[in-house]
């Protein structure tokens, strides 16, 4: 329970109508605690940290003045929303957040009638809400729905092409405008510092108090924006608004705008939302905040202090010491890509705005020329490379698995079929763990072993990753290499830049009876297992090519094939042995083991491999049953 001396108003809130119930001038008080609360608990078990301190003020807000549940919150980047749970039901749960069976790291429908819209990654809310106002207009309901969108996600296409539709929905005479609330959350962030030209016009934006009275005044006397004089004034608004703000996009697209203003300035932030929160058609409010704001460390570290392991509060976040820190499958691949740039000067590195994430950070510094943070954008990240394939370069994009499903019609129609020289670097590919089924790379095996011309590589450890970026690398045409979050079994890797033959496996252990014919990070698991039962264990390397002879001498010398991997079971590398059995007239039995046909939860890497059946004991359990 929550302690109601150190939280004497917080404890007395356990859903927004409790909230409700508190004097408008009490709530900078709640805002407080509500911020020392959030730092006490994610302190103790770690999440995200920097993004929720920044909407302290505008959680508050909204749940006080619009009634939730039944007016709509849908939030953008989901890790903003911890205020948000505490505030709606999850208070003294929130401690378990990413842990199994505890709270999610990201709103999620089936956890609370308060979370309106799932979410783990950014741009969506817009569209999301806008659907949502559509739907409720055709139903003449008159509840209120606000996006809330932030941390970089502006940056993201979708949120234009949502601008672009609920803006657009006015120049029809005979279509109603939804009623629809945008609040830009600019802190000039996401997980890094926001980049490109959407970030320097928001830069730009300043507010105009007395422009919006007199576009108010002129709306009420003129009536009818359809209407000759109506549309003549709205244009000399536009011209006129022109002369003292350097941007006018989101009017230009139809959106009323309002801001910026002090995001943490709570009764300034608390004045706008009332004066608009009844306001029809499209509105747009722009506040400014600072990520990590009331907490110092985060303020002056706010990448840094994105997301933490448990820290000391009262210390921050202290560098461990002793012993040599254990090489990531993330790192292997930031040194590699700065070891291969080296030897090749057409190497170009490109991400969607996850470059401490994708390992990308010492690139950055070493080889800034040749680096693009594209911002969170990934179907532009695709083409771009693309296009700088068409000229004689050599693109590396550095992508997480749930990411590169945003860009796969590009890679499909832009890079693939077109056969050019693109090579994806997948990280977060499988199991993920604590993030949940929004973040998962569990689909990536078979989404790309269906696409013509690409080649699939699966690193069993952090030599071979090496290896196979490398042999990816020099391979022409489309390829990706996938690996996992996290580290690996501990390989010695060679500073050499060796390639591997492309579509080829190798027997690391000679049995009988059954073979395992491992795709990825599962071979150590089956190492252990096949050394207990004498079974063969084959390193196949590659979901595509196979290795038909591979496959073939296997099949014919063992009784049972035994297929695993860290992906799906459906489509996946298995399904790809079995198709190639099937084709060669071989009856050979071919058992998979992989990850369910279902959305895992979040929990640790270890426990979904468990939940799986593709860590040790689950390999074992599967071939104590093929043999009894």
């Amino acid at each position: 329970m929550t302690d109601s001396e150190l939280f004497p108003r917080l404890s007395r809130i356990h859903v927004p109508a409790d909230l409700r119930q508190v004097p408008e001038d009490e709530l900078p008080e709640v805002a407080s605690e509500l911020r020392r609360y959030l730092i006490q608990e994610v302190s103790k078990v770690g999440g995200h940290f920097g993004a929720g301190l920044g909407v302290i003020e505008l959680t508050v807000s909204l749940h006080w003045l619009f009634e939730t549940p039944h007016d709509r919150l849908v939030w953008d980047v989901g890790h903003q929303t911890y205020p948000h749970k505490i505030l709606t039901g999850r208070r003294d749960t929130i401690a378990t957040v990413k842990q199994k069976d505890g709270v999610a790291p990201f709103p999620k429908r089936e956890e609370s009638e308060y979370d309106t819209f799932g979410v783990g990654h950014s741009s969506t809310s817009i569209s999301a809400a806008l659907g949502m106002a559509i739907a409720l207009q055709a139903q003449n309901d008159p509840r209120h729905v606000v996006a809330i969108i932030g941390d970089g996600a502006m940056t993201g296409g979708m949120a234009f092409e949502a601008l672009a539709h609920g803006g657009g929905l006015a120049d029809d005479p005979d279509r109603q405008e939804p009623n629809l609330l945008v609040i830009v959350n600019d802190n000039q962030m996401s997980i890094s510092e926001n980049v490109g030209g959407v970030t320097k016009m928001l830069g730009k934006l300043t507010s105009s108090v007395t422009l919006n009275k007199l576009r108010d005044g002129a709306k009420q006397l003129l009536g009818d924006k359809h209407t000759g004089p109506a549309k003549v004034v709205k244009r000399w608004e536009e011209h006129w608004k022109g002369t003292f703000l350097p941007s006018t996009m989101f009017e230009q697209m139809g959106f009323h705008y309002t801001g910026p203003i002090d995001g943490h300035d709570l009764p300034a932030l608390l004045k706008a939302l009332k004066l608009l929160k009844d306001r029809k058609g499209p509105q747009v409010l722009h506040i400014m905040t600072t990520k990590g704001k009331g907490y110092e460390l985060a303020e002056g570290d706010q990448i840094g202090y994105h997301a933490v392991s448990p820290f000391d509060p009262a210390q921050g976040m202290v560098a461990k010491v002793g012993g040599v820190k254990k090489p990531t499958y993330t790192d292997v691949f930031g040194d590699w890509i700065c070891d291969m740039a080296k030897s090749d000067p057409k190497l170009i590195g490109i991400t969607p705005a996850m470059r401490e994430g994708s390992g990308l950070v010492r690139f950055s510094k070493e080889y800034p020329q040749r680096y693009y943070d594209v911002a969170i954008a990934e179907q532009h990240a695709v083409t771009l490379a693309a296009g700088m394939a068409c000229e004689g370069m050599k693109p590396v994009v550095a992508i997480y698995s749930t990411f590169l499903q945003r860009g796969y019609d590009q890679l499909v129609h832009d890079v693939a079929i077109q056969n050019l020289d693109v090579m994806f670097a997948i990280d977060r590919a499988g199991v993920v763990g604590p993030d949940g089924a929004t973040h998962a790379g569990n689909l990536d095996i078979s989404f790309l072993r269906c696409v013509p011309n690409m080649v699939l590589a699966v690193p069993s450890d952090e030599n071979e990753c090496r290896q196979l970026l490398t042999t990816c690398y020099r391979h022409e045409g489309p390829t990706a290499v996938r690996y996992p979050r996290g580290t690996g079994p501990g390989a010695v890797i060679s500073e050499s830049l060796d390639t591997l033959p492309v579509g080829k496996g190798e027997v690391r252990r000679q049995g009988q009876d059954i073979a395992l014919l491992v795709f990825g990070t599962p071979l150590a698991a089956a190492m252990q297992v096949a050394a207990e039962c004498n079974a063969t264990v084959a390193n196949m390397r590659f979901a595509k090519p196979l290795d038909r002879d591979l496959i073939l001498e296997l099949a014919a010398t063992h009784r049972v094939l035994v297929t695993v991997e860290d992906n799906v079971v459906a489509g996946g590398a298995g399904s790809g042995v079995a198709e190639l059995l099937s084709a060669a007239g071989v009856d050979t039995r071919v058992v998979h083991l992989g990850l369910p046909d279902a959305f895992q939860h979040h929990g640790t890497r270890e426990q979904l491999l468990a939940e799986a059946g593709i860590d040790a004991d689950g390999i074992r359990m599967a071939l104590a049953t093929l043999r009894a």
